[in-house]
């Protein structure tokens, strides 16, 4: 992933001409000559080392999106988001990220997630931790909710979902969001952020995060219970410090009656 990366993604940017950009499903959503040639690198480099293994990749199921079906089949698969962030890349904003998961089965069994341009890879594989190099990652520790700081991508929620989103920002001290999940799931892991609410739950953007989040001793869900997988493909996740935070994150989300701090 860093190979790659410092040889078809950061020479790259900033220096990317128009007729290298284009929509995909709207204005926002972008794809660009470096999001498919570094899928296409990793997507070579990674069933080399693990033979038999296959792909999921996000352009790779643009193109096809019959693809996903792959993570139901039984064996190894790579999910790569090869540039998560291609909106702010494509704007000249440094916040994008490279995210590899390996799922079995159809469970995320390892995770990487590598900012490029602050040079930090954070890896777990299940039950053995997370970390940056020989750094140990840990979430932040539970505040009381006024104390805390969640991030929400307020613009991406429907309008049935504002309310939830307009309780957040009334609770929390701070709600941001960076336009890129790898580099919100990195603050996460780092204790940069205690609380998250996606806007999606596609396997490249949360599969991988999800891991090193559980990895790095934080608890996450579905807000309906269930456990995210990188199968589930509906539902809103929640990802908090520890399970009592979540609730919390749960309650305030559903609009539901009960203790509104952690004290």
């Amino acid at each position: 992933m860093e190979e790659v990366a410092a040889e078809e993604m950061l020479p790259r940017f900033r220096s990317l001409n128009p007729d290298d950009i284009r929509e995909k499903s709207g204005p926002g959503d972008l794809v660009t000559v470096v999001d498919e040639a570094v899928e296409r690198r990793l997507s070579s480099a990674l069933t080399e080392l693990l033979p038999g293994s296959s792909i999921v990749g996000e352009e790779g199921c643009a193109a096809d999106p019959s693809a996903i079906g792959r993570l139901a089949e039984e064996g190894p698969v790579w999910i790569i988001d090869p540039l998560d962030g291609t909106w702010n890349f494509a704007h000249g904003i440094d916040r994008f990220a490279s995210i590899v998961a390996l799922a079995v089965n159809g469970e995320t069994v390892a995770g990487w997630i590598l900012d490029p341009m602050d040079g930090v890879t954070a890896c777990a594989v299940k039950g053995e931790g997370a970390y940056a190099g020989s750094r140990r990652l840990t979430v932040a520790e539970s505040l009381p909710v006024d104390q805390m700081v969640a991030i929400v991508t307020d613009f991406l929620f429907p309008a049935k979902e504002q309310g939830a989103v307009a309780r957040m920002k009334d609770s929390f001290a701070e709600v941001y969001y960076e336009r890129c999940a790898g580099v919100e799931y990195l603050h996460l892991v780092e204790g940069k952020a205690h609380v998250a609410v996606p806007p999606g739950t596609k396997p490249w953007d949360h599969a991988a995060g999800v891991l090193l989040h559980r990895e790095a001793g934080g608890y996450s869900a579905m807000i309906d219970g269930r456990a995210y997988g990188p199968l589930v493909r509906e539902g809103r996740l929640a990802l908090a410090p520890d399970r009592d935070s979540w609730d919390l994150v749960k309650r305030i989300w559903s609009d539901e009656p009960g203790p509104s701090d952690l004290a």
